[in-house]
């Protein structure tokens, strides 16, 4: 059987279950509202994201062990290997929907897909202090591994009934945010990525957003006011990032758009939290819900148009660097 394509099989793929769990949590959420749609629509979601999943987890572990030099190819590459943790942050997110509290295979399933995490976020972190790490290398993307993982660990270690490890995770990734962010910044501020790169902005929003709807899970009695600040501190990497519109929007499509996925359905939750928590009008929360699912369908149905082109997969396989 020919199984070039399986060689081809980008890693970036594992966004699309990422951001499709972020949506599914925000609908969640949204039932606060006594919206009886959100509660099937958030099972949908979360369903489809667990198939793609599950999917995604086979091929990739059949190009794992067929195409071995390529998959340590892309997890040394520089750029390419930060993706990386997109594995672990979906498997997190698994179980940040499905998980049970103190159930013994949900906690084993979350500590490995966090040790995984933490690998990868070991490796970056060890490129960045011993200045291996080249000016072109350093992306958004770079948040993924230290920064993403301790605040999605945060929240699965909460749902599992652990909220003293959730809180250790957050703060870890509250500190890997204020170290990397000098450096993504002072980056994205020298001059536009290359081309190729520029499709993973999107994950420049991710952190303020994200850490808000931690701190909302974490501690439910923190009042709107509050996690608003949060919202605020987002409003920054959205204007910088909307400022760019003109050097990132002409980019052809490409998977790596799903880097706004994660992003948008983290901050519909949070703005959903803000809402609820400050009796705000529940339309507001509704409009944030609607932009964030609009956003994530078109990038679904360009991803189907690229599939049924025959582009979705890159044209080589990641060469070691």
């Amino acid at each position: 059987m020919n199984n070039a394509w399986l060689m081809r099989l980008p890693v970036g793929l594992f966004a699309v279950p990422v951001g499709l769990f972020a949506l599914a949590g925000a609908w969640r959420r949204a039932e606060a509202f006594g919206w009886e749609i959100a509660l099937p629509i958030s099972s949908a979601l979360g369903e489809l994201s667990a198939v793609l999943l599950a999917l995604l987890m086979t091929l990739y572990a059949a190009k794992a062990i067929r195409h071995t030099s390529n998959v340590s190819a892309e997890f040394t590459h520089p750029l390419i290997g930060s993706l990386f943790a997109l594995i672990p942050l979906s498997l997190m997110l698994c179980s940040v929907h499905f998980g049970q509290a103190h159930n013994t295979g949900w906690l084993t399933f979350t500590l490995l897909a966090l040790t995984l995490q933490g690998v990868i976020a070991l490796r970056v972190v060890a490129l960045l202090a011993t200045g291996k790490l080249h000016a072109v290398a350093v992306t958004p993307a770079l948040y993924l591994p230290p920064v993403a993982g301790g605040f999605v660990g945060a929240l699965a270690m909460h749902s599992l009934g652990y909220p003293g490890w959730a809180g250790l995770l957050f703060g870890m990734g509250l500190a890997s945010w204020a170290l990397l962010e000098a450096r993504v910044l002072n980056s994205l501020f020298e001059g536009p990525l290359p081309e190729a790169l520029r499709p993973t902005i999107g994950v420049e929003l991710a952190p303020p957003s994200v850490a808000t709807l931690v701190a909302a899970s974490l501690w439910p009695s923190l009042p709107g006011e509050v996690l608003i600040v949060g919202l605020g501190v987002a409003a920054g990497p959205l204007v910088a990032v909307m400022a760019r519109w003109s050097w990132w929007s002409k980019v052809p499509f490409s998977i790596g758009f799903w880097s706004f996925s994660f992003p948008v359905g983290a901050l519909a939750g949070a703005v959903i939290e803000v809402v609820r928590r400050g009796h705000w009008p529940a339309l507001v929360g509704g409009i944030a819900l609607a932009m964030a699912s609009s956003v994530i369908l078109f990038l679904a149905v360009r991803t189907v148009i690229l599939a049924l082109q025959g582009r979705l997969l890159p044209s080589a396989p990641v060469q070691r660097s």
